[in-house]
């Protein structure tokens, strides 16, 4: 799209919400279609009581919308904190004790985040390497779609209860010969119906969000088979009175385990910290309005809301993807589609919870296994090897470390490999934070050199001095004296080359003559000959 003048800019504000009412509170109501089944099933997966997922996206809604320093995203729970979620309670003992000592390390955990934007690390996201970062996504998938199979086939919970994930992958044929054929049956066109409303964008039925389609064959489906006589009472969805579950339920004495309370807390700021400022920076690319978000404002917004949400008992929330997308695709153009559609939760949980209630399991589950199939798509697999086999090997170690010990270990894992290949391929340590980086100007004409290695791990130190430069000049980027450009780097240079092209520069990347890509593709590592 081209970029839209400043005199056309939505207002913010109240002014915005005068101006913009109509497109927002539309995109809202959107969202809140897409939002109010995924928040239950996020909930329920995360050992959570499923209300809470909706106290989550209520807040994300109605109160960070207001000091968010995004304009487009929708803040609510995620399915890629799942594993951190159900990992936390399940550490801390399990069941409602383990959920309000989990709530005690989320409350740390959003100071944590907050600190994060005040100290200005807005920029966390760019000192990890890419294809770690992609792995560790990639992971949370297969996790969650694990993690859902025996709900999805409706099978007794206490068989699933408290095994890990390697546990449940051996477990599979216990599952497979306990299903639920009827509740599995709605499973399976829900996941169906999920799988492949995307290709009916084109027609008229494929403009219902696909989670809202789930609900209207699942629930007529589930009161045909008369679930709440003929199946067991985990086969439906309970979450109980909306204004009673309100109160403060944390409980901070799980400081006593010191060493998991303070793993979590680092858990649960960084991953939290890590996907949210990964969709503001994705979502930023598809503003119609070119608008760029303050990252650390929106941090700061976000463990805000982290605070107030685990004091009431909810999830951590972030700046959700798949809900900020259809925001945008929706059309709307400021905050207050985020206010809007906190506000359609609210009215509904208030008045509507009998029918919540009659939401299948099985078919939440469909829609996290969808979720977590997109996460680690096999196309995922490809595109990295694609990139260079060092960055499968690194996606790869990221996965096999998160699935058999957790998140923080995998992304440790892949960031090590990294470096090990970084060292075989000749950088030398005193490259790993610094990049020797000169910017001159000369006429209309700004000339970046950088020396020695450009790597994920000094690539902010770079990033500095791009930002330095105002917009609207001739940019000439030259890696000539460099010894190796890495993947993460090369990406984020194309990255800062689409952005600046926007104001109305140019930006040209030069110097690479005379270094070999380690594989075909454009973003591939590059090593000097």
């Amino acid at each position: 799209m081209k970029t839209t003048l400043k005199s056309t800019l939505p207002k913010d504000g109240w002014a915005g919400f005068k101006e913009n009412f109509v497109t927002d509170a539309t995109a809202g109501f959107v969202v809140f279609l897409l939002a109010m089944p995924l928040s239950l099933g996020i909930a329920k997966a995360s050992d959570f009581p499923p209300i809470m997922g909706l106290v989550t996206a209520i807040i994300g809604g109605i109160l960070v919308s207001l000091i968010s320093g995004s304009r487009l995203t929708i803040k609510g729970p995620a399915a890629g904190l799942i594993v951190v979620v159900a990992g936390a309670v399940s550490a801390f003992g399990g069941g409602e004790l383990g959920w309000k000592l989990a709530l005690g390390a989320m409350v740390v955990a959003g100071l944590v985040q907050v600190l994060f934007g005040v100290l200005k690390f807005g920029k966390l996201v760019d000192i990890f390497p890419l294809s770690a970062i992609h792995g560790m996504l990639a992971a949370i998938g297969i996790i969650i779609i694990i993690k859902q199979i025996p709900v999805f086939l409706d099978v007794d919970p206490e068989l699933y209860k408290g095994l890990s994930t390697v546990s449940m992958i051996t477990s599979l044929p216990t599952f497979l010969s306990n299903f639920d054929p009827k509740a599995t049956l709605i499973g399976v066109y829900s996941l169906a119906i999920m799988l492949g409303w995307p290709y009916l964008k084109e027609f008229t039925l494929g403009k219902i969000p696909a989670p809202l389609m789930v609900l209207i064959v699942a629930i007529p489906s589930e009161l045909a088979m008369d679930f709440a006589h003929t199946e067991p009472p985990y086969a439906l969805l309970h979450i109980g009175d909306f204004i009673q579950s309100l109160s403060l339920n944390v409980d901070f004495s799980g400081v006593f385990k010191a060493g998991v309370f303070i793993k979590y807390v680092i858990m649960f700021a960084l991953v939290g910290s890590l996907e949210s400022l990964l969709t503001v920076k994705a979502i930023d690319l598809v503003d119609p309005y070119k608008r760029k978000s303050n990252t650390n404002k929106d941090l700061i917004a976000v463990g805000f809301g982290n605070m107030v949400s685990a004091f009431l008992g909810g999830l951590p929330m972030i700046s959700e993807v798949a809900r900020s997308s259809a925001n945008v695709n929706q059309g709307a153009k400021t905050r207050w589609a985020n206010f809007f559609h906190g506000v359609f939760l609210l009215a509904f949980v208030l008045l509507a919870t009998p029918v919540i209630e009659m939401i299948p399991n099985a078919a939440l589950a469909a829609m996290l296994i969808s979720v977590g199939i997109k996460l680690a798509h096999p196309k995922e697999f490809v595109h990295t090897f694609k990139i260079g086999k060092e960055q499968l090997a690194i996606f790869l170690v990221t996965i096999f470390f998160t699935l058999v010990e957790d998140l923080l270990v995998g992304i440790a894992a892949g960031v090590v490999l990294k470096m090990i290949i970084h060292l075989a391929n000749g950088t030398p340590i005193s490259s790993f934070l610094n990049a020797p980086t000169v910017v001159s100007f000369h006429g209309n004409h700004y000339l970046v050199e950088i020396d020695k290695s450009a790597i994920f791990s000094n690539y902010l130190g770079i990033k500095r001095k791009l930002e330095e430069i105002p917009f609207g000049f001739q940019v000439t980027i030259d890696l000539k004296n460099t010894k190796l450009v890495d993947h993460s780097v090369m990406e984020n240079l194309h990255r800062f080359q689409e952005a600046y092209q926007e104001t109305g520069g140019s930006v040209t990347i030069v110097g690479l003559d005379n270094h070999k890509p380690v594989s075909n593709h454009v973003l591939a590592a590059r090593k000097a000959i």
